[in-house]
């Protein structure tokens, strides 16, 4: 079984898009804070989660706390973009297996979601 938030912390650190194919499972839900409907599908939660990746995993990126409770996590981020402080969590579920079948992120304040709005959207653009 997969240790689902050590290898999700990997990941992110190393932005190893590719490993997110083995953590997502094949029904995976992503719920952006920018985009009202959830996007359906272990590809479509991995394009995004890869744009999140780029945009967010700067070197200012850093989280801050974690809560754990059986399947469920929530891990508080910060991270820097354009002089913005963005402050926000992922909260993740995952199945038997370690593999990620929900992931919510949530951003504020309302100058950061429209930062990572603007970012996200060229990001996912440029990666067609």
């Amino acid at each position: 079984m997969i240790n689902t938030i050590d290898t999700w912390h990997r990941l992110m650190k190393d932005r190893d898009i590719a490993g997110l194919d083995d953590l997502l499972a094949d029904e995976a839900v992503f719920h952006s804070p920018v985009v009202h409907t959830p996007q359906r599908g272990k590809a479509i939660t991995g394009k995004y989660l890869a744009a999140a990746f780029h945009v967010l995993g700067n070197e200012k990126f850093r989280y801050l706390r974690e809560v754990t409770a059986g399947n469920m996590a929530v891990l508080e981020f910060e991270t820097e973009l354009d002089g913005i402080v963005i402050n926000g969590v992922d909260m993740i579920e995952w199945n038997d297996e370690g593999r990620i079948t929900d992931f919510k992120v949530m951003v504020r304040p309302l100058k950061a979601v429209n930062t990572l709005h603007q970012k996200m959207a060229a990001m996912l653009e440029a990666r067609g």
